[in-house]
């Protein structure tokens, strides 16, 4: 049994995310040492001990997708120009770009979706989730857990990666990280759809 402390502890140490400590800590049934060694090959703890580090170069780029019916424009930021410039830099942001063109996220973590968006949200599964007939209190644990699915699927950085969706995008960027050696950020984007919002007459 995994408990907080060793959690804590992990990240102390690494920097590395609550979820990958605990999931370090369950595949090497809770030995610490083991668990930093597990972070460090996937290069988890090296991306977290960079992340506060100022990202203040990188590029924009744009992607067209199906013919023109699909673009964005999406800004990734990283410490150098030097790694600006870059195939791996320029092939992780088109990678970056596809992504959003294909999955249409809204945000690009939870932490910008808006209070009331949520609240919003919660009150639709808990409406949905007690019409199926469910007890009152299962409904609210039954709640978090389709909220976490809403955050994956509005969330760019929660998306399931679209060319390894074991992983999600916020993964994929870490292992960049951990490859190139500098902090790496997606600043913004944004994306249009030919017709959106038109009404077909």
């Amino acid at each position: 049994m995994i408990t907080a402390a060793q959690v804590k502890e992990l990240r102390e140490r690494t920097g590395a995310g609550m979820m990958d400590c605990k999931k370090a800590l369950v595949e090497t049934k809770g030995d610490i040492e083991k668990a930093i060694e597990y972070l460090r090959e996937k290069g988890l703890a090296a991306a977290a001990k960079k992340a506060g580090r100022i990202t203040a170069e990188g590029i924009v780029d744009a992607y067209i997708h199906g013919g023109g019916r699909i673009g964005v424009l999406v800004e990734v930021n990283c410490e150098t120009d030097f790694v600006a410039r870059t195939e791996e830099f320029r092939q992780l942001v088109k990678d970056i770009a596809m992504q959003i063109a294909a999955s249409n996220p809204k945000y690009i973590t939870r932490d910008e979706v808006p209070e009331e968006v949520v609240n919003k949200e919660k009150e639709i599964l808990r409406t949905q989730a007690l019409n199926e007939g469910k007890p009152e209190h299962i409904v609210d644990k039954m709640v978090e857990g389709r909220l976490e699915k809403f955050f994956n699927e509005i969330c760019l950085l929660e998306q399931p990666f679209i060319k390894d969706p074991d992983i999600t995008v916020e993964d994929m960027i870490k292992e960049h990280i951990a490859t190139i050696g500098e902090n790496i950020s997606v600043r913004r984007f944004a994306r249009y759809e030919m017709g959106e919002g038109l009404e077909k007459r």
